[in-house]
């Protein structure tokens, strides 16, 4: 399974290398699917209405113990890709820190409840395919909406696939394969990434409120704000990269 990792990495490095070469040229995101996407807009904020919102509202209504420990774990599992793409950035800082992490918290925090890591200066940075390509200078391509998933681009849909390639996680879940001795199934990916999804919604409940109630197209103020936070993820990352680089020096 190892092997296929990073076989899985060597293929996602030949397509950045690629998308290098030949990268989607606009460095803003485009509207070149705006009426469907409106439409997957108006079907996910149903969604929300109906099931999402209100699960997310009896979520923040658990003791905080409940919920940050959830958090945790959550974040804990999240950090297993952002390995894998912090090698792909030559950010072998941020390599370091997510592996420091995950292992500390996975034991000493109790499979990631805790976070005794942040406490000895272990601070991951999230990072996904989709920031990966942002740090090599591919631009976003079109801005477009995924039913259910929500607001993304051509670039980043992209990533979201490619993570599942060099995702750990992903391998000894949904592909099923054995890491140290632990495996799992499709179950187990999709329950974590749905309790993902609702610890971010709940913890998001009064901004995306607030910007409900003062946002004269809820559609385009939520386009902003992805789009500025992908912006903003990718800045972080490259300036983090230079400054390990400037260490070296």
């Amino acid at each position: 399974m190892h092997m296929q990792i990073l076989k899985n990495i060597k293929i996602v490095l030949l397509i950045m290398v690629i998308f290098t070469f030949f990268p989607l040229k606009a460095k803003t995101a485009e509207e070149c699917f705006e009426k469907v996407s409106r439409s997957i807009f108006k079907f996910n904020m149903v969604l929300d209405d109906a099931i999402i919102e209100p699960i997310a509202k009896g979520y923040n209504k658990l003791p905080d113990p409940i919920k940050n420990g959830t958090s945790n774990f959550t974040s804990n599992i999240a950090t297993l890709l952002s390995i894998p793409n912090s090698l792909l950035q030559g950010n072998l800082k941020q390599v370091g820190h997510s592996t420091g992490s995950f292992m500390v918290n996975s034991t000493v925090g109790i499979l990631g409840f805790l976070n005794p890591a942040e406490k000895i200066g272990l601070k991951p940075h999230k990072e996904d395919v989709g920031q990966t390509l942002g740090t090599y200078g591919v631009g976003p391509g079109c801005y477009l909406v995924l039913p259910i998933l929500g607001p993304s681009t051509v670039r980043d849909s992209f990533g979201l696939i490619a993570d599942t390639f060099i995702d750990p996680f992903a391998h000894v879940t949904i592909r099923e394969n054995e890491l140290f001795g632990v495996s799992g199934n499709d179950l187990d990916y999709f329950s974590v990434k749905g309790t993902t999804a609702i610890d971010f919604r709940a913890d998001n409940d009064k901004n995306l409120t607030s910007l409900e109630k003062n946002s004269l197209d809820l559609y385009s103020s939520l386009k902003s704000v992805y789009l500025q936070d992908r912006e903003n993820k990718i800045k972080n990352s490259i300036e983090d990269n230079d400054e390990w680089g400037s260490l070296d020096n």
